[in-house]
């Protein structure tokens, strides 16, 4: 039976795979497991848990079916409805809970839904407690009765005003002067993000915040910012913002239209957070996925790069054993531990304006740090993934790539974690050449590999 936890806690299709029966067993088990600390040190009192989701339909049934299982375990549950995935995880943190639970399918579209965990202290769970979790399910008898049930509350206002102070108080500048516009996906930050935005001084004009359950991620956001492109220019702005559904993501718009990605906003963040002194290591944390224009370009600025493969887990997990301190993907997740233990779409938005208030630059003129090279990427479909790494004419073939490129190429091939499928990218001094040289090795890859 295939494991129920993915890369980001269980996701599916709400209602078929991801069923409210489903989530009570979750709860229950998250319960057994993520609270024995808690259990063992109290004398009495019952373990805390809080439950966010974003704005899918399906959420507000699968926000009753897990904090049921919860309550059902002898677990006290806050309900803080909307709010977005690092909201969370910052307040599971600060606010001695035991677990936090989102219920989000991030940048999927509307009809899927996800459940992911936070560990005491806000960080997401490790494979080997997941599969305790997973293990547990469906098996739990001896329940508590009576006084040992847990209570559910719910407690919205006082948690988004928490979460907003909190990042607020993380960029201290004055972002008087600046207009942004902010596309919220019609997600969970539809309402606290604008508002941060604003409380610490910036004119916001908002699009994509009306969220009706259906429309999240639909045609908007950090996965489709095209209207947001066109509407920067269109009312004078200085910057535009795009986050996912659950907000852990953040894309930017300068002041032309022109996208700012990830890899360039952790480009001229490093840059400020190396001139403020708080670049641990000055190292930043990337995927192996990033472009290679960031990883020159930092060389070029006295920041080293450390890489990781792709997924924000991968990247905390480096930046935590190496005590770094700034780190991400190109999709725009990124994550700042001085201030979150996740990637936070709102938290970078802010500090992507801070250092235009503060530098005096423009976007474009911050983000121009960083020149994205020429990619190219082919999925060789039917071909024996597991050999990729091992066959010798295939080796032999990416060996001659990489002198053809020289510092200024790069080759990279990802098997597929669930098809016949090997994924070859190529980066390159012109696209040409990129499209050349990735053709080759498609080629090599298809005859050497076909099944």
């Amino acid at each position: 039976m295939a494991r129920l936890f993915g890369t980001d806690g269980v996701r599916g299709l709400a209602n078929d795979l991801l069923t409210p029966a489903l989530a009570v067993q979750l709860g229950e088990a998250a319960a057994r497991v993520l609270t024995k600390e808690a259990r063992a040190r109290s004398r009495g009192a019952r373990p805390r848990a809080i439950v966010g989701r974003d704005t899918r339909a399906s959420g507000e049934f699968l926000d009753h079916a897990i904090s049921s299982g919860l309550a059902s375990s002898g677990v006290d549950v806050t309900r803080v409805g909307v709010l977005p995935t690092p909201a969370i995880a910052h307040l599971t943190a600060t606010q001695d809970i035991d677990l936090g639970v989102m219920i989000s399918a991030s940048h999927n579209p509307f009809p899927d839904n996800g459940i992911k965990f936070f560990a005491r202290g806000g960080y997401k769970l490790e494979d080997a407690v997941e599969d305790e979790i997973e293990a547990l399910l469906g098996g739990i008898e001896d329940r508590p009765t009576g006084a040992d049930v847990g209570r559910v509350i719910k407690g919205e206002t006082v948690a988004d005003q928490n979460y907003i102070n909190h990042l607020v108080d993380s960029v201290a500048t004055d972002l008087s002067g600046l207009r942004i516009v902010v596309d919220a996906s019609n997600g969970a930050a539809s309402t606290v993000g604008p508002a941060a935005l604003r409380a610490a001084g910036a004119e916001v004009i908002v699009i994509n915040a009306s969220p009706d359950g259906l429309n999240i991620n639909a045609d908007c956001g950090s996965t489709h910012p095209e209207q947001l492109q066109r509407y920067v220019p269109s009312v004078g702005a200085d910057m535009g913002v795009a986050y996912d559904g659950d907000a852990d993501r953040c894309l930017a718009v300068d002041a032309d239209g022109n996208l700012v990605d990830g890899d360039q906003i952790m480009g001229l963040l490093a840059l400020g957070m190396k001139a403020d002194g708080t670049l641990g290591s000055d190292t930043l944390v990337v995927t192996v996925m990033s472009n290679l224009g960031l990883i020159l370009a930092m060389r070029d600025h006295g920041i080293r790069t450390v890489q990781t493969g792709v997924g924000d887990r991968y990247v905390l997990e480096k930046m935590l054993a190496g005590g770094y301190t700034l780190g991400g993907e190109q999709s725009g997740h990124v994550i700042d531990t001085v201030h979150a233990t996740t990637g936070d779409g709102v938290l970078t938005s802010l500090h992507i304006a801070a250092r235009v208030k503060r530098s005096g630059k423009s976007l474009a003129e911050l983000a121009g740090i960083v020149t994205r090279l020429p990619q190219t990427l082919i999925n060789v479909k039917g071909v024996d993934k597991g050999a990729a790494g091992t066959d010798q004419g295939v080796q032999d073939a990416v060996a001659a790539a990489e002198t053809e490129l020289g510092e200024t190429g790069r080759v990279l091939l990802r098997p597929s974690g669930t098809e016949p499928l090997v994924r070859v990218m190529v980066e390159a001094a012109t696209q040409e050449q990129a499209d050349a040289v990735a053709g080759r090795l498609a080629g090599v890859v298809k005859e050497r590999l076909a099944l």
